[in-house]
């Protein structure tokens, strides 16, 4: 079992966290209590934050001349302003973030697709935009995992989000260790995860750690991270991660029996036709890795992104490729 460094989270507070959403309600999160014992998270509620109580009437987006402003239609209070000072200051006070979780639908944190009004007590209108504070968010840290808590529960974006969280907390470790043998076993250990995200960025990741110019280390680790960030931008498609099944099996090529192969092979047939899930033939491939003791691909992140035990917050009866849909438009283009 692999020992997995803490990511640190910054979530909205009123996930799991604290009754203090405009009603004095709290958001259930069965994906966030789960990944409490392995995560560090910052708690932050932005409406608090800029002085608006609990309980406390709504806000909203409103268009007002062509510009959005953030209003309480209740009171006429115009708190633009204040969050804008607020979510900058808070921002640029962060450091070593992995990711974000935060609150679905809310005018002040939401990632996207927020109502906008045209007017405090008017109707919503056609458009949509981000909330003040989640807009903030996406556009200070476009590198890192970020998530609303409405999305989280889809397993395949929970998959992904997890995966990016470890692995970026997990170079972490490498950075500051400022180590060029840490640099180059970090990449070692993530070939495979790499490979299965982004072809592309692999070959450029292990050019990087390749250092044919005789780069700082300092340097280096900079240009690991902007090109790691990028190729876990997105999930692996499920030829890649195919592809990596084919690329273990030569491991054990001379090992197994015809009839094993076969079945092997077959499983991975089914699984691009999206007729068996990606575990039916990654359950294999594991037990043939432990069955000869393959000390590489035991030590392939590929197999154990993160925490054993938050594997079945991304599996259930539902179909594993549902969902592939709210990938698109949170970021341009694949890097492969």
């Amino acid at each position: 079992m692999n020992c997995f460094p803490r990511p640190n989270i910054v979530i909205s507070r009123c996930i799991e966290f604290d009754h203090c959403r405009y009603d004095g309600s709290m958001i259930t999160s069965d994906f966030v209590a789960a990944l409490k014992p392995h995560a560090h998270f910052i708690p932050v509620c932005a409406e608090m934050e800029i002085g608006l109580g609990v309980p406390r009437s709504s806000i909203r987006i409103v268009s007002v001349k062509g510009e959005l402003r953030l209003i309480q239609p209740a009171t006429g209070l115009d708190v633009t302003d204040r969050m804008v000072s607020f979510s900058r200051s808070f921002l640029c006070s962060l450091s070593g973030i992995d990711g974000f979780i935060l609150k679905f639908r809310s005018p002040s944190c939401g990632m996207k697709d927020i109502k906008v009004y045209s007017s405090q007590d008017g109707p919503s209108t056609a458009t949509k935009a981000a909330g003040f504070f989640g807009g903030a968010v996406v556009k200070s840290f476009p590198d890192l995992a970020i998530e609303d808590e409405g999305r989280l529960r889809n397993n395949n974006l929970r998959e992904h989000f997890l995966t990016r969280i470890f692995t970026l907390a997990a170079y972490r470790e490498v950075e500051r260790e400022v180590n060029m043998a840490k640099l180059i076993r970090f990449h070692s250990t993530n070939k495979l995860l790499l490979a299965a995200h982004s072809q592309k960025e692999a070959k450029v990741l292990g050019n990087i750690v390749a250092n044919r110019e005789g780069k700082d280390i300092s340097k280096l680790l900079g240009e690991y991270h902007e090109h790691l960030a990028m190729a876990l931008m997105r999930p692996p498609r499920y030829t890649s991660k195919a592809n990596v099944l084919m690329h273990s099996l030569g491991y054990f090529s001379h090992e197994l029996s015809s009839a094993e192969k076969a079945f092997f092979l077959q499983s991975i047939e089914k699984y691009k036709q999206k007729k068996l899930p990606f575990s039916a033939p990654l359950s294999i491939l594991q037990s043939w890795i432990a069955r000869f003791d393959e000390e590489y691909l035991k030590e392939q992140t590929f197999f154990e992104p993160f925490p054993e035990k938050l594997i079945e917050l991304c599996r259930d009866t539902q179909c594993e490729w549902a969902g592939a849909d709210l990938f698109e438009g949170r970021k341009a283009g694949r890097a492969d």
